[in-house]
């Protein structure tokens, strides 16, 4: 026994001894990356630009298992994940003007040669910036340049590859999706915000994926939904989300023959015209049902009641039509029920307040009528987030109740009398809508104080009557337009972001609200008071509200001079301070906003001579009915995102620059009609705003949301002719330069600015002929050349045609749609009336026109013969009728010489 311990013994040392030694040539040794791989990574590295020096690793004298981005199998050493996104900061202000800054991340060509990566997994590469899709394989060629269209064979070989995510790469175009169909491995795909051609067979390819969990083809110019395919092989799909496309379809058969594994539909934000089907066999495990954002019309059907794994169903912003089906009641694990913005009608079903796990019920937007009461939401008590509003319903609470419930969001609408006292009761409230509502808000200083509680509050055409001078509001977000407010300027906290008083009766100055003492650094963004009765001076006391981006105090009756303190606020974008009674020059301490976007100054009394400070910034310039003086600075020239300038109705003179040529933005029509709006970014609150822009477009004033390319320059003193840079603008949509004293002609060169839609060039001194090449300008919608000296025949073409009122006073004008005839209309109109209008045969006529120009003597006798031996006995009397029509006119002459 001892002998045998020991041979035992003296093993477990030996096996010891082997496992330390192995450890440490393992640990010793390396597993290189495999060679192969190597290459086809650098392949991929030499298409691309790296701006941040992602590449800076990939080296070929280095192991590529230590690259950045790149992990190895520890055995074989090949490549089998490429975890590559670009992260990007959201600021907290995001504009029409701001894009979101790539500027680091890879650009240039993505190369599927990364698909020869044979133990490939886990592919990311979302968020950067690729403009187009290649193949280029080191040996064979397997493939060609997708980008054309062109494919000759299997694109790589990496049928291991489960995830691949090419997102937000928001200019890469593919036009072949040919090469996803043999990644037979593949579980989750996302090619959101990729631009797929609209010709691409996007579901044949994917649908050979028998692996396929998750679809996520979201914003990728999608058209084509497949209506007539009856089913689609997704064996394994759980997600698919096709949102933000433009399906203009029915929707069709394939989409509701899934697999009853699937989990999730999302097909929001698409243009799809249809009806649901009246059943829905396979989806009895559906757990989201998201399709909102489409043009769906039809009734709700009423089996979707039946889906007992239904958790989540929005069909807001679509068309359909007739009552909520009471069948929804039935649906035991529904969470989420979102029906808002349709044509929804009858009662809001009791059953729905027995959905005992609801968290959200959004029904508002709908011409809902009958009673709400207690009974509508008896049970819901995990109910978070309401909204409700129909001009018909009628709102009947018992005053006592008490709510189940504790909501975060309510939204209510059309409420009368009183607001529910329930309301009251919400302690956990953050966010309340109110709008259209004729309801009491007394006693104000209790709904004030219960206001302060939340983080947003929004009033809208309410009749709320309330004095605000002695109002302290302290919610991040408050909203109070339209709801007839008066006296003067509540006090705000540090704490308010938005502001907006628009369109209320407030009075006074406006010195209570932005001079009071601040403690504390001011998060205020956004200040709206326009459309009220504001008094004085503009005070001097921005430097507290660096913070500011907006500031609107249009339609007031504000006065005095624009402070140089405002000067301060470097994060001012849009200044709206149009229609109050401003004096004096515009100050040049605002030439430190460089982040200005839109100045608008106009109907005020400004005197002075045009900034020519203005940042790079600048893509709207309204100075229009003001005392500005001078010339227009050529530095106006050098504001590439200029697309507005707006100078009408001044004191402006010389000559119009030569060098607006040089304004990037309206050199091209990809710049025109952006919209304005911008988006505040806080931890739990996105608040998204839309800013309007007031143009004078097409002879009316009006507020738009969209940025055009237009230039003003009306009713100043201009002189000399208008340089021919002007119309290398070809993405303008909008010149006015009337009543100035401009001279010379309108060039064909005119014919270039083919986004035109309105050009006003009257009371000038313009002369020659319109040109024939304004008649190609096909959007144009208003034109003006009335007051000037243009001569000739007005050019064909319904653009130039619509009304005379374009062209009057112009002596020298002639055709439609004046009456006066031009004289070469007029001639041929004359022998026209002389060409034997009572002739049957058109030979005839045609016969009687040639000879009336070689002599009476020949042309009868040789009509005669031609008549009487080759026509009919019709031309002869046609003959006849002509012979006498000549001797009248010849008699007519003769008398006429005689006479004089």
């Amino acid at each position: 026994m001892d002998a045998y311990v020991c041979v035992k013994f003296r093993f477990l040392i030996l096996c010891s001894l082997f496992t330390i030694m192995s450890g440490s040539v393992m640990s010793n040794s390396k597993i290189h990356c495999n060679k192969k791989d190597m290459d086809t990574l650098l392949l991929f590295k030499q298409g691309l630009t790296d701006p941040s020096g992602v590449f800076s690793s990939w080296i070929s004298n280095s192991d590529c298992c230590q690259w950045t981005g790149v992990k190895c199998d520890n055995i074989s050493g090949k490549v089998t994940n490429l975890d590559l996104p670009c992260h990007t900061n959201h600021p907290k202000v995001v504009d029409f003007g701001d894009k979101e800054d790539k500027s680091h991340c890879l650009t240039g060509a993505f190369s599927l040669s990364l698909l020869e990566l044979e133990s490939l997994s886990y592919l990311n590469l979302s968020n950067n910036n690729f403009k187009f899709m290649q193949y280029s394989s080191m040996g064979s060629q397997k493939c060609d340049d997708l980008s054309r269209g062109n494919l000759s064979g299997l694109c790589g070989n990496s049928t291991n590859l489960q995830y691949l995510d090419l997102s937000q790469n928001y200019d890469l175009f593919v036009s072949n999706l040919d090469w996803i169909s043999h990644l037979t491995s593949l579980q989750y795909l996302n090619l959101g915000g990729v631009h797929l051609h609209q010709g691409i067979d996007w579901l044949q390819s994917v649908t050979m994926l028998p692996s396929l969990l998750e679809l996520h083809f979201k914003s990728c110019k999608l058209e084509n939904l497949y209506p007539f395919l009856q089913h689609a092989n997704f064996t394994s799909l759980q997600v698919l989300n096709l949102a933000e496309n433009h399906f203009i379809s029915e929707l069709p058969t394939w989409l509701f023959n899934l697999s009853c594994e699937i989990s999730r539909i999302d097909l929001s934000q698409n243009q799809i015209h249809s009806q649901l089907p009246k059943t829905l066999p396979y989806l009895r495990s559906l757990k989201s049902l998201v399709l909102h954002d489409n043009f769906l019309k039809g009734p709700i059907p009423s089996w979707l009641g039946q889906l007992e794994q239904l958790q989540e169903l929005d069909l807001s912003h679509n068309s359909f039509s007739g009552p909520i089906p009471a069948s929804l009641g039935n649906s035991p694990s529904l969470i989420k029920l979102i029906l808002e913005s349709n044509d929804l009608n009858g009662n809001l079903p009791v059953e729905l307040g027995q959905l005992f796990k609801l968290e959200t019920l959004r029904v508002s937007n709908n011409p809902l009528t009958g009673i709400v009461s207690e009974r509508n939401l008896r049970s819901l008590r995990n109910l978070k987030n309401f909204s409700l509003s129909s001009p018909a319903l009628i709102f009947d609470f018992y005053p006592k109740w008490v709510p189940p419930f504790q909501l975060l969001n309510i939204e209510l609408g059309y409420l009368r009398d009183k607001l529910p006292a329930w309301l009251f009761t919400q302690s956990s409230l953050k966010y309340l809508t109110i709008r259209h509502s004729t309801a009491s808000f007394e006693p104000l200083d209790m709904f004030w104080k219960f206001a302060n509680r939340l983080e947003s509050i929004s009033l809208e055409n309410n009749t709320i009557n309330g004095d605000m001078s002695k109002v302290f509001l302290s919610s991040k977000v408050v909203w109070l337009g339209a709801n007839n407010l008066r006296g003067g300027m509540p006090h705000i906290s540090p704490e308010v972001v938005v502001l907006h008083l628009r369109n209320n009766s407030l009075s006074g100055s406006i010195s209570p609200l932005l001079c009071h003492n601040m403690r504390h650094k001011s998060n205020l963004v956004y200040l709206d008071m326009s459309y009220n009765n504001l008094s004085g001076g503009l005070t001097d006391c921005w430097n507290n509200w660096k913070s500011l981006v907006l500031v609107n105090l249009r339609f007031n009756n504000l006065t005095g001079k624009i402070p140089h303190s405002m000067g301060s606020l470097s994060n001012l974008r849009f200044l709206y301070l149009k229609s109050n009674k401003f004096f004096g020059k515009v100050p040049f301490s605002l030439r430190k906003c460089k982040n200005l976007r839109i100045l608008d100054l106009c109907r005020n009394n400004l005197s002075g001579v045009i900034p020519s400070w203005l940042g790079q910034n600048v893509e709207g310039l309204e100075l229009r009915s003001n005392q500005f003086s001078g010339n227009i600075p050529t530095q106006l020239c050098q504001l590439h995102s200029l697309m507005m300038i707006n100078l009408a109705s001044n004191k402006l003179s010389g000559p119009i620059p030569n060098c607006l040529h040089n304004i990037k933005a309206m050199l091209s029509s990809s710049f025109v009609t952006r919209k304005c709006h911008f988006t505040l970014n806080y931890p739990g609150l996105s608040v998204y705003i839309i800013c309007s822009i007031p143009m004078l477009i097409k002879g009316n004033e009006l507020s738009y949301v969209n940025v055009m390319n237009s230039i003003d320059l009306s009713s100043n003193n201009f002189s000399g002719s208008v340089p021919l840079e002007i119309y290398m603008l070809t993405g303008l949509q909008s010149l006015n330069l009337s009543h100035n004293q401009l001279i010379g002609t309108i060039p064909d060169e005119i014919g270039n600015l083919e986004q035109l839609e309105s050009i006003d060039l009257s009371s000038n001194n313009f002369s020659g002929q319109i040109p024939q090449s304004m008649s190609a300008l096909h959007f144009l919608a208003v034109l003006n050349l009335s007051f000037n000296n243009f001569m000739g025949k007005i050019p064909a073409g319904t653009q130039l045609g619509s009304t005379n009122l374009s062209y009057i006073h112009n002596p020298d004008l002639c055709g439609p749609p004046l009456t006066k005839i031009c004289p070469q209309d007029e001639k041929s109109n004359n022998i026209k009336s002389m060409g034997g209008d009572d002739s049957d045969d058109d030979k005839c006529q045609v016969h009687s026109r040639f000879y009336m120009g070689l002599g009476i003597g020949f042309a009868a006798g040789f009509w005669g013969l031609l008549c009487t031996v080759l026509i009919s006995r019709k031309c002869r009397h046609a003959y006849f009728k002509l012979l006498h029509r000549i001797c009248d006119h010849v008699i007519q002459k003769i008398n006429s010489i005689t006479e004089m």
